[in-house]
């Protein structure tokens, strides 16, 4: 299920890295703490509350607070509440090696950038009052939210020294292009003139860019007017307009659903007619298709943007995977202590009752699919199985996206300039 998949990737990466700077996100499981020690590094330790908080968050995140909710989720996944444990231990270790050995790749995080990122944050609250009752709703002292973003962002710094320093061979380039190629079969490249509209929902200037658009349609199935220069003339997206409407292939972009449904119907040269979208009236034109060979040989059997694609793709693979074979050596580097679990720790459950529930249940229904099937076979028609399948779209350029490892995702400091050009961008693509 998905759900379990979900929660298992968050219990094996530790979601406080994702948590620094947002406040809102996630209760603080980043206590100094004291008491009984689930582990040391080198000696420094990792407190059980930290590791009890940590879950605890995780459960209540998911509504499995019940001990049944929970208990069935372990079994659903395979695993006890021992093994959750050393998951969510095996995240803060790793938390723990970076810090310590981040210097020996010269990488370090001055005091100023940690200032930085909080007082990003405190500009968000309108008194010093209403931020200490942030931190407070959120479970951190300033000690430990502050502790959090410099983890945070050293382990950034960490894998962006391994992103840059990556080196992939031609072979691990063309190993890459074989692995993607079938995704990009059937791709289409397309422009479009957009005769925009701010407002879909006025009748009147729908039909003024109607009729505008009509017309220049007119022209160039007329052959008076050549598509491109069409675009530079009248279309309204100006970024595009300046290239003759090219907005690129549609394995790398999103578009709206309107214009993806037109340009599946599109063939190799042909011109759409008049199709509406939330952003107005759009011409498209299908402007070249990609048939993928058996086997890719060359990269230049390749369009030059599935080339970088592919390339970026195959240095965020092999950056993923010298980090993690650099976490290992650290790991076997490091004097790492385990103790065992507390058998009084809140998340502690006793599986076998719930294990034999379940086994009762599958029985039963075990004898009600025999009845059933004695039943279907008493009848004199046949029995059809329908599978539905839910269709997947693939949304947002595909530059590395389907290669990231999730560990990466785990650690990225959302700051709040980064996502404000983010949204700006998300925008801008959007309008096509």
């Amino acid at each position: 299920m998905k759900i379990a998949k979900v929660l298992k990737a968050l219990l094996v990466l530790g979601v406080i890295t994702t948590c620094a700077c947002a406040l809102g996100a996630c209760s603080s499981s980043n206590a100094s703490g004291g008491g009984p020690v689930a582990a040391t590094v080198n000696g420094s330790p990792i407190y059980e509350e930290k590791i009890t908080s940590q879950i605890e968050a995780i459960r209540a995140q998911y509504d499995m607070t019940e001990e049944e909710d929970w208990a069935n989720y372990l079994i659903q996944i395979g695993e006890t509440p021992a093994d959750v444990r050393e998951d969510v231990i095996d995240s803060y270790v790793h938390q723990e090696l970076i810090k310590i050995y981040a210097s020996e790749l010269g990488v370090s995080v001055e005091s100023a950038e940690v200032d930085e990122c909080i007082d990003q944050m405190k500009s968000n609250y309108n008194s010093d009052e209403a931020w200490a009752k942030a931190l407070k709703e959120a479970g951190f002292s300033e000690e430990d939210y502050r502790e959090s973003i410099e983890t945070s962002l050293i382990t950034q710094k960490v894998q962006e020294y391994f992103t840059e320093n990556a080196k992939v061979s031609k072979k691990e380039k063309l190993e890459s292009a074989n692995s993607y190629v079938s995704y990009y079969d059937g791709a289409k490249r397309s422009s479009h003139i957009l005769f925009g509209v701010d407002d879909t929902s006025d009748e009147k200037a729908m039909n003024e860019a109607r009729e505008q658009a009509q017309a220049v349609l007119d022209q160039i199935n007329a052959g008076t007017i050549d598509f491109a220069e069409a675009a530079k003339q009248y279309s309204t997206d100006e970024g595009s307009a300046k290239n003759g409407g090219d907005v690129g292939w549609d394995a790398l972009n999103s578009f709206v659903s309107e214009y993806t449904t037109a340009l599946d119907e599109l063939g190799n040269g042909e011109v759409s007619g008049l199709v509406e979208s939330q952003f107005g009236i759009h011409i498209i034109k299908c402007t070249e298709v990609f048939t993928a060979p058996e086997k890719i040989t060359k990269m230049d059997q390749l369009p030059e943007e599935f080339q970088t694609s592919v390339e970026s793709m195959a240095k965020s693979n092999k950056a993923n995977d010298d980090y993690s074979e650099w976490l290992e050596e650290m790991h076997e580097k490091a004097d790492i202590v385990i103790n065992e679990m507390p058998s009084d720790v809140s998340y502690n459950v006793d599986l076998s009752q719930y294990q034999e529930d379940e086994e009762g249940d599958s029985s039963e229904s075990s004898e009600e699919a025999a009845e059933g099937s004695e039943e279907a076979a008493e009848g004199d028609g046949d029995t059809t199985t329908v599978v539905e399948d839910d269709s997947v779209e693939v949304v947002a350029e595909e530059e590395g996206d389907d290669s990231v490892d999730e560990d990466e995702e785990a650690v990225d400091v959302e700051l709040e300039d980064a996502s404000e050009d983010e949204a700006a961008s998300e925008e801008s693509s959007d309008k096509n």
